[in-house]
């Protein structure tokens, strides 16, 4: 079996963070079945972790060139797995995958958080006489947890997030392969050249960990429609992001509001989506020249790494069993996102309203944070909050602000504008503004884009199908790109499919 993330990502920390990665320098199956036993009770909700054996840890990074496994031990060590596995208590199963790395086989373990929680093993698997202990993982060791720790992962008993958890809703055919391998392809997975037909799929899925065993057959989990289904509304109601602009101000005058297009799809599709519409209408630069210095000064007046972090922090902690939408509300001061639900309880009212750092004991999808954590949308755990206000210090900003109620019911974070910036009525949908936000835009189209409009000045009514077979991509790629062109004004259609045309505003 494949990874379905690559391996020298994985090795460098780049696609998990590195309290999830245990590395071992040979096989010691006493340390390696206590480390997976906490990460299988996955006490803070990290989502289990990976044990990479044949590898040497200094200072929590993998030393390179590894030191590997000899191969011909592997068929042994595969076997004294499946006997291992029946010593833990409930029992549970990692996965073991065979990968290279300078030229030498390692072994991934991977241990997803368990189902059955909490685990308990026998201190040492070897020994003939055994004593069995829970394990939880605190920092970077494991440790058996006592007092009110044994009591908190006691509560965590079937206990499993809402992404997390199976959903006999979700049909086979509800997931769009175009989309799944465009994912594999970004995470550079060996899986993306796998067949992705008929029941492939479902192989495909278990091996990335998106089935669940239930006693009426395999279902398909809840983070797999969110991720790689054209429609995840369709499950989960109302998951989609909307954006209102009001120039003069909500308070001043609510009748004069602008309202963008209603913004669905996958969840990385929509935090796309959403940031190329505020870059278009909303982001705005303003370059100024510096006495006794050669250099010129950037500002803006919403730094877009700061609104990137609140729009992915808004889908990632949303509830998805709440029937309301991400609200984005533009306003001549700032930009505030709203979201449902609010933060754990585990967060402190007074670090909320601090605004700093909001670390949490809970995480509410913790799958879904490991997606967009390989994707690079999100760096980790409770870096969110940080990045923004960092940012914002970086760009002359004052700091964003954050509001909830006492139950938790929703997050507001207000995003100030930059005061060089503000002003009595937004002057948005100008001509001239928006040629010089989208030609700035044009400066970072990708490749690929740049390739689409290249091919549309030579036929203005090519196929997003020919587009794929002249791009050899897929046509669910052709479409995310021509989505992403025409929210930045880039490109329009005019007429219909048969017998419209692109237009290109931009030259």
């Amino acid at each position: 079996m494949a990874l379905h993330i690559n391996i020298e990502d994985l090795l460098s920390g780049k696609a998990v963070e590195s309290n999830r990665l245990d590395y071992k320098e040979g096989w010691n199956p006493d340390a390696i079945y206590r480390t997976i036993c906490a990460f299988a009770n996955d006490f803070e909700d990290m989502g289990g972790g990976y044990i990479i054996v044949g590898v040497k840890e200094e200072n929590g990074h993998a030393v390179r060139p590894v030191i590997g496994i000899d191969s011909q031990k592997i068929e042994l060590i595969e076997k004294e797995m499946v006997g291992l596995n029946n010593l833990i208590q409930p029992y549970y199963q990692p996965r073991l995958f065979i990968e290279e790395a300078d030229a030498k086989t390692i072994l991934i373990i991977k241990v997803t958080a368990g189902e059955r929680r909490p685990y308990k093993v026998p201190d040492c698997v070897t020994a003939k006489q055994k004593t069995y202990n829970y394990y939880i993982r605190y920092n970077s060791s494991c440790i058996v947890p006592k007092n009110e720790y044994e009591e908190e992962l006691r509560s965590l008993a079937n206990r499993v997030p809402f992404d997390d958890q199976g959903n006999a809703n979700i049909k086979i055919e509800d997931i769009s392969t175009s989309i799944l391998r465009d994912h594999l392809v970004a995470v550079k997975s060996a899986l993306a050249s796998e067949d992705l037909s008929g029941m492939r799929l479902w192989s495909i899925l278990d091996q990335m960990d998106l089935t669940e065993q239930t006693p009426d057959g395999l279902v398909i989990r809840n983070v797999a429609a969110m991720m790689f289904c054209e429609h995840p509304e369709k499950f989960f109601k109302y998951t989609q992001v909307e954006i209102v602009i009001f120039p003069e101000g909500r308070v001043r005058n609510p009748n004069n509001m602008i309202e963008l297009p209603v913004i669905k799809g996958p969840v990385p599709q929509m935090i796309y989506d959403t940031m190329n519409a505020l870059k278009v209408n909303v982001i705005r630069k303003n370059i100024r020249k510096q006495k006794f210095d050669e250099h010129s000064l950037a500002t803006f007046n919403y730094p877009y790494q700061a609104l990137e972090e609140a729009v992915v922090n808004s889908l990632y902690h949303r509830d998805y069993q709440d029937r309301e939408p991400v609200e984005i509300t533009v306003e001549p001061d700032k930009i505030s996102i709203l979201s449902f639900g609010g933060p754990n309880h585990t967060i402190s009212i007074d670090a909320i309203h601090e605004g700093k750092l909001l670390r949490s004991r809970r995480y509410r999808n913790r799958r879904l944070g490991e997606f967009l954590k390989e994707l690079k949308l999100t760096e980790g755990r409770s870096t969110g909050i940080p990045t923004i206000q960092e940012e914002l210090a970086n760009n002359g900003s004052p700091s964003a602000t954050i509001e909830t109620d006492d139950a938790r019911t929703y997050f507001i974070i207000d995003i100030p504008c930059h005061p060089d910036f503000r002003e009595e009525k937004l002057v948005l949908n100008n001509e001239n503004v928006v040629k010089d936000v989208v030609k700035d835009v044009v400066k970072q189209l990708s490749e690929r884009q740049q390739y689409i409009i290249d091919l549309i000045r030579q036929d203005e009514a090519i196929s997003a199908a020919e587009m794929s077979q002249r791009l050899n991509v897929t046509s669910r790629t052709v479409q995310r790109d021509i989505s992403e062109l025409k929210n930045m004004g880039v490109l329009v259609r005019e007429g219909g499919k048969l017998n419209g045309k692109w237009i290109i505003k931009i030259e």
